[in-house]
């Protein structure tokens, strides 16, 4: 590789004065741990010709370009090429930014105060000397910047660049002539150009990092049955590790209205992080609020009739009469039946003992059926459906698939005589497994949003239940 040029530009990032709590999540919140690597990755990525820095600039030819590519802020056509700033060089010898390779980034976390960010990059300088033959200078160059944090006014975190300075090192000349005048020409048109340079690249690197910040904190819908608002409950905290955020998450209906349910009364006890991962932990809060936001729009109700269940699961009074005869009354055998299922309370979804649970009171009617008729109320039954959750997750949303493991009913009402209903809950099982529970895992396909931290994707993590939350931990 010709003349190449080291430069490493240091940024500190001023997060917080505080450090990760340790082990409990106070709040209700959504608590997100990015580790240093995720960062660094992501600052990477948007110096490889990230959409949103090509928006900044305006001058990236490419998108695998970026911003340090033919083309862009150095590159050829750019702010240092021919007739750009460097036009002064350019008379005295042609000299322009010809070589760079993508800058590699590593950074340090410093508890309680911020992030040291350094990007190692080599340029090549060419151009004709003054005496005629290929000119190429190599040069290295120290760019600081310190970056305050605020909360804009979506509550999001904003790094906002607050001082920024650079240090020009030793220029060495690999090739060509040139005399020393000139040499000292070169030496201060750099001195005089490069804060201007990469000073504003340092604005469009946070600009970058902080609109990754900002997709954590926005509204995601939840399907056609309303959104979660993730905003930030607290300043940003900052480990040697990680970057700590809670969130809090906001179910809303379609038309605007809250989902609220009581918050647990004790703290939720976080497992530490291993090193080179990242985590988002779901609280039971958020679990009870989507399953109250299925309530709500009656996602849980059903009507089942004979149409809707196999032919091997018996739907009629015949069969009826073969458990509860009592409960029958005077209607005949043979007759079909329709069960009306109605939740009226909110389910309540259990995390502990790494297993998932949900329980559903349920309101149950069966009447007798006449596709053309009005059906005839039979009796009325208060259920208690528990079922087992599976949770798997996606690259963006936390899934559940249910399966019944148990229906306990009591009766309610009877427009015949009394009877013991507990003769009913094996019969009642079969037909809820096949034509209830189908139901349930088609709306609740929609998932569980989960914040877009950093675009991690979260599609291998590894899922961990403890008590009152899921741990999804995914290798950076």
């Amino acid at each position: 590789v010709p003349s190449m040029m080291l430069g490493m530009w240091s940024l500190l990032f001023l997060w917080g004065l505080a450090t990760p709590c340790q082990g409990l999540l106070e709040t209700v919140g959504t608590l997100a741990r990015i580790d240093k690597d995720e960062l660094g990755k992501a600052i990477q990525n948007s110096l490889v010709g990230g959409p949103i820095l090509q928006n900044v600039l305006g001058t990236v030819t490419s998108v695998n370009q970026g911003l340090l590519g033919s083309g862009g802020l150095l590159g050829g056509g750019g702010l240092l090429s021919y007739g750009g700033i460097f036009g002064v060089v350019e008379e005295l010898s042609g000299l322009k930014i010809e070589e760079l390779t993508l800058p590699k980034v590593s950074l340090k976390l410093l508890p309680g105060f911020g992030v040291q960010l350094s990007l190692h990059t080599k340029v090549g300088l060419h151009g004709s000397g003054p005496l005629g033959g290929l000119l190429q200078l190599a040069a290295e160059v120290n760019v600081s910047s310190r970056v305050a944090l605020g909360v804009s006014s979506r509550g999001t975190p904003t790094l906002v660049l607050k001082r920024c300075s650079t240090l020009l090192g030793h220029i060495s000349l690999l090739s060509g002539l040139l005399p020393a005048p000139l040499f000292g020409v070169v030496e201060q048109t750099l001195f005089k150009v490069l804060p201007g340079l990469l000073c504003p690249m340092v604005d469009s690197v946070l600009g970058v990092v902080n609109e990754l910040l900002g997709t954590a904190l926005s509204l995601v819908p939840i399907g056609a049955l309303g959104s979660v608002e993730f905003t930030l409950a607290t300043l940003p905290l900052i480990s040697n590790q990680y970057i700590e955020l809670d969130i809090n998450p906001i179910v809303k209906s379609v038309a605007g209205d809250i989902i609220d349910f009581p918050k647990p009364p004790k703290p939720i006890k976080v497992p530490p992080k291993d090193d080179h991962t990242s985590q988002v932990v779901v609280p039971l809060y958020l679990f009870n609020t989507v399953f109250g936001l299925l309530q709500a729009n009656g996602a849980l109700d059903i009507d089942i009739t004979p149409e809707l269940v196999p032919s091997n699961v018996p739907l009629t009074t015949t069969d009826l009469a073969a458990l509860v005869p009592e409960a029958l009354g005077k209607l005949p055998p043979g007759q079909q039946l329709l069960l009306s299922i109605r939740v009226k309370e909110a389910a309540s979804v259990t995390l502990q003992n790494k297993k998932a649970t949900v329980s559903i009171p349920a309101n149950i009617r069966v009447l007798s059926y006449r596709p053309k008729g009005t059906p005839e109320a039979l009796f009325e039954l208060n259920a208690v459906l528990t079922l087992n959750a599976q949770l798997a997750p996606s690259a963006t949303k936390l899934h559940l698939s249910l399966s019944l493991e148990r229906l306990h009913v009591k009766l309610a009402s009877s427009f015949a005589h009394a009877f013991d209903a507990s003769h009913l809950e094996e019969w009642l099982s079969d037909v809820v497994r096949v034509a209830y529970v189908p139901k349930l895992n088609v709306d609740l396909d929609v998932g569980i949003p989960l914040p877009k931290v950093l675009n991690v994707n979260f599609a291998t993590a590894a899922l961990e239940i403890i008590e009152n939350a899921v741990v999804l931990t995914v290798a950076s």
